[in-house]
Formats: C-alpha cells, structure tokens, sequence
C-alpha cells in the first residue's frame, strides 16, 4: 500500500513538473486550446492588477499654514525606499522566511513541488518565497482588501493558485530588483493591528525610523509576519518572545548574526512601546476637540460636493491643506466655550467663520462648546454641529435679512424707507396661523402675529432701523409686498442652498413621508404652489438650518452679492505630489452688487445703541463698522447672531442639538434649558462672535463698508 502510495506521489510529481514548466515558458512557446488561453488571461489579469493598484496609504489633512491636524486612512503605512531599510531587517525577514532569496528567480521549484504535491494529500505546507509572499499579500492586503471573496481565492489551498503565484512571481523577477521585491514585501505586510508595512511597525512599536531596526527589534517584527495575531508582542509577549528567538537563530544559522550576539539579545526585554502600538486616529478625532469639526466638514465636502469616494479619501495618500486658521479656530472654540460650557446636556453653541471673497468664500473656523470626540458621557460629539443641519429650532429674525434683500429686489423698500410696524398684524394672504387668528377658508386660518412682549417700537421706522430693532410685523408686511416666492428664493441665492434643499427638520425630503414637514423641501414648504400664499412664518426663521451656511450669507453680501461655495480646501496633492482637482461649484452673481452693497449698510446699525447686540458689542470694545442681525425663536427656545467685516463673516448660534421643547435661559457664563427662557440673538451667540471676532481681527486695520447704492436706498428708485 504504501508503495503504490509512493508510486503515486512520483506520478503526480512529473505531472506538476510537466504542468509548471508549459505554465512558465507560455509567453515563449504559446498555447493550444481554450483551457490555456484562460490560463494565461487570468494570470495576466491579476498581473496587472498588481500593476494598477496602488497599496493604500495615509491621508495627511493640514491648517492653512501646512501643520498636520489629522490622518485618514485604513491602512496605517509609511511608504520606506529599500535604502530606508536596515540591513538587520532584510537579513533578519529573508533568514526565516526564504534564505535562497537571492539565488533563486521567484520560485523555490523544489519547495513548490514538495508542498503542491503535500497539499492534494490534505496538507498545507508551505515553501512559498519571499517573492510569491509578495504576490500573495499584494492580493490579500492591496487588490482585495474590502473583498472577503477575493482575500480567499489569493489564500485557497490549491495547485491552481500557487501555478498562478508562481508564473506573477517570475514576472515579477524579470521587472523588479531583489532589493525592490524585498522592500516591496515589506511595504505591504501586516504587522498586526492594521499596522502595515515596515516603516509604520518600526514606528508603532519601537518609535524608530526603519533604517534604524536593530537585530533584535528586526527579529520580532520578522517573526510577525507569520501570524500578527499570534505573535502579537502586547497580548502574547510570551509567544512574540519564541518566534524573536526563533528568527535571531536563524539569521546565525544564515551567518547574518554572531552566537554571542544572539544569545545576548535572546536575555533582553522585546523593547516594544507599552501599551500597545503608538498609531495616530485613523479619523477626525485625531484633529482634538478643538479641530476635529473642521476635519469632518473636509471629509463630508470632499466625499459630497468635492467627488470623491471615502474609500479615495482614506487610501490615497493624499496631502490636503485646507484654509483653517488655527488661530482663528482656536478663538472661535473659546469664545463658545465662555459662554456655553462643554458639557452642558443638549445646548449647543456654534461659531462659523467664512472669509469674503469674489474668487472664493474660504471656511476660516468651525468649533462649538462641545469638544469633538466619542465620548458622549463628556459632552463629546462627531455631529458637525457647526456646518451641518443641527440647528433644528431655527434661526429666529436672521431670516429677516432675506425678507429685506428681496423687497429692497423688487423696488418695494429701501434701507432709508419707512414701514410699518402695528403692535399686532394679521395677513389675509398667508397661512399658517394659530387658534387666535381668523379663519380665511376651510381648515386654513389667516396668520396673524405681534413684536415681541415688551418691545416699544414706533407705528414706522426706516428699513436699517428695522433691522437693528427687529420688530415681527414689519417684515411680514414687507413679505406681503415683495411676494413670498422672491422672499424664500432669496434665501438659496443668498447661501441658504443645502438647508433649503432639506426638509422643515433638517432631513432628507422624504416623498412619501406621511410626517409633517418631511415630504417636502423647505423651499417647497414657505413657497407659494399652487396657488396657495406660502407660508408667512418664513421671516421668523422658524426650520432646521446651518450655521455655515448662515455665515455664507454673510460673506455673500459682503462680497458684493458674490456667492460662491464655503469651501474647506486649499490645495490637494497625490501621493505623487501632482495637484488633485476635485468638483467645486463655480461662483455665482446671485444679486446686484448695489443691492448687496446697500444691505450692508442697511444692517450696519446693529452694534450700535439701540440695535439688538449693542450690549454684546460693547462689552467686547468693538469698534469696527460690521453687518450685523440677531435672530430668536418662539419661546427663546434657539438664538442667532450673523454678521461680518469685509475680512471676515460668521455666525454663532444656540440651540438644543437633542431637540425637544421648552426654552433656553442664559445665565452667568452658561446657558441651560428651561421652561420659560430668557435667550435672545443679543445675548450668548452676539457674545460668541464679538467675542471671538475681536481678538481674531487683533491688529487688522478697521475696514469700511462699502457705499450704498442709492437705487437701492429709497422705493421706487430703481
């Protein structure tokens, strides 16, 4: 039995060897038959897979001044040159694991045959080299890294896929040079722990750059690469310890390491870094608390608007420089942080600032109260509170802005005309109203409001007055006049494009919604449609919003009526260094640039006395001509402050990121929720910006509004 055991053994050996030398020589003496061109196909296929797709690498994210804030990546590693190697390294990976590496041409024939012919009889030797390993973790860790199916087929135990090894091995030795195979392994091998590759082991677990490996640190990381799992040093330091002694022998046993030496380094310590691999975040908690908002708005605009895939993001090796001012930054986290503490349940405070521009509107800052992070129980969050559609209390008066832009659009006011302002306002034309107004049609009630309790407003002011002072009724009129459609419009032009895009809450727009306000686009929702008034409210500020996009608003007019994206990004560059360019909206002259010019004026007044944040502006000394608009919500349960100078625009807002009912009080250096709040636009956010702003603008010159435009000063001008 067992000699015809052999007899078999013998029989499949010349059939392999037969089978091994057609596959080989295939590019020289051709094919005959379907069987072999599929053959050929498949291992050219993968050829150049391996040829086309780059290992992943880390993504730098930088300030504008070039300072790293945070890595992205999935794969942690360091690309190293073989010069970049230590000798002890490569002597230490080829004594283990293939020490005729630099005699044989890609295959061990006489290995292979050995442990193809074990491997029909049910065993899994192995006796790959260095140079198939290559092969084989290329495929596993690079070509099919997200695909299970594809990680299996590189690994199954099969005759088929070491003839299909061996053949891309032997291509590879007729391109590639010893040393660039063996740093090409190294370069793609997992040391455990989502560590890749020499250059990040070397830094991950001993803090040393690879060319400065030692025998002994060389040993264990040679050892690794058997089973990173098992040989793990900080769970299993016992077993880590074998395997370093193993390969220290070895390399004696290859003459690369004297007995004494090896004997010695045997009796010391691993040496690794305790408690485990010291790795940066492989995400935007890596940026801190303090700038970990601002990384996630890069990521969220790069794999929205920019184009790109988060898989692009995180495995290119991409350097991105954004235009965060960490200064800026800084002073925006502080100055929230003063007024709202970090870790006060379900009251945000955000401040985001955008520079002016008509080539482009830069983000600046994007920081809140909150730090960003995972740990909830701190106050910790990763919402993009500051840039995205959190604020879901709404924005209060802010809204008045885009009441006065399209009235003052339409030639029905000017920022030197006077309005109306009745104590109390009802409006035939829109809907919406509570159980006091009258009813104007089946199920549908007028809408009808009052300014706010103890507000002693004239019976008509000036339109800049108005919106110093802020009264409700005023606006509503002006809605009436202007016409809702141009009034909700406005809105978009001016930067409110994502949020009016989005339904009352925020979300999505939810077709078949049977929720209210989820169906529908805010823009839906206020607007005239068939033929129905819209809805009054709209000025108010009453829907979910961004407060990026707020601040855009800001930056629009005082660009002159410019709007052009709040973009994040500086300048991207490849692994290469070549320059990446990715999809950004182009630009827009959204309104005249008289009109723009004469709502900055006409928003001028709200630092000064009587204006709605003259409190807040005087106890931070300001003294710059600025725009400015306060905004609060029914029941002070949101407030607002946007404005800007011709460097800088911005808006702070709080609010409750959790949601629910009831109000905001606004105490001593901290703002609570409560049932019966005292918060106005005037008070935490109009603090936040003057606070910031003012220490950021430090030693800048005070730069003028622009003139007005006098189309645009009075009714009727134009």
């Amino acid at each position: 039995m067992r000699k015809r055991d052999g007899l078999l053994k013998l029989l499949g050996l010349c059939l392999l060897a037969g089978v091994l030398v057609a596959g080989v020589l295939f590019p020289v003496v051709g094919a005959a038959g379907l069987v072999s061109n599929r053959a050929s196909e498949t291992v050219d296929s993968m050829s150049a897979e391996l040829a086309s797709v780059p290992p992943p690498l880390v993504t730098r994210i930088t300030d504008a001044g070039g300072n790293q804030i945070a890595t992205l990546y999935k794969q942690y590693r360091i690309p190293t040159a073989p010069e970049q190697i230590s000798e002890a390294m490569k002597w230490a990976l080829v004594s283990v694991e293939d020490k005729r590496f630099y005699e044989h041409r890609g295959v061990d024939w006489k290995g292979t045959l050995r442990a193809a012919v074990s491997t029909s009889g049910g065993s899994t030797q192995g006796a790959s080299t260095l140079t198939q390993q290559y092969v084989k973790n290329y495929l596993i860790n690079v070509v099919y890294r997200d695909d299970k199916v594809g990680q299996e087929k590189a690994q199954e135990v099969s005759i088929a896929r070491k003839l299909k090894e061996a053949r891309i091995a032997i291509q590879l030795e007729t391109k590639m040079s010893k040393d660039q195979i063996l740093a090409g392994y190294l370069n793609v091998v997992e040391f455990s722990r989502k560590i890749y590759g020499v250059g990040a082991a070397a830094q991950t677990y001993f803090g040393v750059d690879a060319k400065d490996l030692n025998a002994g640190q060389s040993a264990l990381l040679a050892g690794l690469v058997n089973n990173p799992t098992i040989f793990d040093p900080w769970t299993h330091p016992e077993k880590a310890t074998e395997r370093r002694n193993l390969v220290l022998d070895r390399m004696v046993e290859n003459r690369k390491l004297a007995p004494a030496d090896a004997q010695r380094i045997k009796g010391e310590p691993l040496g690794v870094v305790p408690n485990g691999p010291q790795k940066p975040a492989a995400n935007c908690v890596g940026a801190g608390p303090e700038n970990g908002f601002f990384c996630q708005y890069v990521e969220d605009y790069l794999t929205g608007k920019g184009g790109m895939t988060k898989d692009d993001l995180y495995t290119g090796g991409y350097t991105i420089k954004t235009t965060m001012d960490q200064k800026a930054n800084h002073e925006a986290k502080m100055s929230a942080e003063a007024q709202v503490k970090k870790n006060q349940k379900n009251v945000a405070n955000t401040l985001s600032l955008v520079r002016p521009g008509k080539d482009r509107h830069e983000v600046v800052a994007l920081a809140a109260n909150r730090d960003y992070g995972t740990d909830a129980s701190q106050g910790q969050t990763t919402y993009a509170l500051p840039a995205g559609i959190w604020n879901t209390g709404g924005a209060g008066s802010s809204y008045k802005i885009f009441t006065a832009a399209a009235a003052m659009q339409q030639g029905v006011a000017g920022i030197y005309s006077n309005i109306d302002v009745p104590s109390f306002y009802t409006s035939n034309v829109f809907t919406g109203g509570g159980q006091r107004c009258p009813v104007v049609a089946q199920g549908t009630r007028a809408y009808c409001l009052g300014n706010s309790e103890g507000a002693n407003y004239a019976s008509s002011m000036s339109l800049q007055s108005a919106l110093a002072t802020s009264p409700n009724t005023g606006f509503v009129i002006l809605e009436e006049k202007a016409g809702m459609g141009p009034v909700v419009e406005m809105a978009s032009k001016l930067g409110m494009r994502e949020t009016m895009a989005a339904n009352l809450g925020g979300g999505p727009v939810k077709p078949d919604s049977k929720q209210f306000g989820e169906n529908q686009s805010q823009t839906q929702f206020f607007g005239p449609k068939d033929k129905s008034p819209g809805q009054g409210s709209f000025t108010l500020g009453v829907s979910a919003l961004s407060g990026l996009e707020l601040a855009n608003v800001a930056a629009t007019i005082l660009s002159g009526g410019k709007w052009c994206p709040p973009t994040p990004i500086g300048q991207i560059t490849d692994r290469d260094g070549k320059p990446k360019q990715i999809n950004e909206a182009s630009c827009e002259q959204v309104v005249d640039e008289g009109l723009a010019n004469t709502l900055a004026v006409g928003m001028s007044k709200d630092d000064q006395p009587g204006g709605t944040s003259a409190a807040a502006a005087s106890a931070a000394g300001w003294n710059r001509p600025l725009i400015g608009k306060t905004g609060t919500t029914q029941n002070n349960g949101s407030a607002t402050f946007v404005g800007g100078t011709p460097q800088l625009a911005g808006a702070a807002m709080v609010f409750r990121p959790e949601g629910g009912s009831g109000g905001l009080c606004d105490g001593a250096g901290n703002v609570t929720t409560c049932g019966d709040g005292n918060m106005f636009g005037g008070k935490a956010p109009a603090r936040t910006f003057y606070g910031a702003m003012s220490k950021i603008l430090e030693g800048q010159p005070a730069l003028p509004l622009p003139p007005s435009d006098p189309r645009f000063e009075r009714a009727g001008r134009r």
